[in-house]
């Protein structure tokens, strides 16, 4: 049974750009990449850019893989914003200080694809450092 606190969180707040960003805090388990996926989804549709849904949808269920490999903590937080009218920012933060590395690529490995795969379908990424962790963040045009 879940407690209450272990719940999604969602948030709706309007932006600069006047449109409305999304984010939610995910437990950090394996089921969350699906709502996270589901967000992303349901966020770029509202915006009339579901162009983008199946590339950010993909995108944002690796960094939460990630998050689930290598971050700690209980939760993550997943934000999509739409910076301006054919941009997308999906972003997930945890509470590691550790920066994500892209690996080389070897084509008989098993994983380690996933910021390869991101650099591919973002236009760019990136990690903010912060004191309690880091975010990692994807623009989609």
């Amino acid at each position: 049974m879940r407690k209450q606190n272990d719940m999604p969180q969602s948030v709706t707040h309007v932006r600069d750009t006047g449109h409305p960003g999304y984010s939610e805090t995910l437990p950090r388990q394996p089921g969350s990449a699906a709502v996270a996926r589901r967000l992303v989804r349901t966020a770029c549709t509202a915006w009339g850019l579901g162009r983008l849904a199946d590339d950010g949808a993909l995108i944002v269920s690796e960094l939460v893989t990630n998050t689930l490999r290598h971050a700690r903590g209980r939760s993550i937080r997943v934000m999509v914003e739409r910076t301006d009218l054919a941009t997308v920012r999906v972003a997930v933060s945890d509470l590691s200080r550790e920066l994500p590395v892209s690996c080389v690529r070897n084509d008989d490995a098993e994983d380690g694809r996933g910021l390869l795969l991101v650099a591919e379908l973002a236009a760019d990424w990136g990690t903010d450092a912060r004191r309690w962790g880091k975010v990692v963040w994807t623009t989609l045009s």
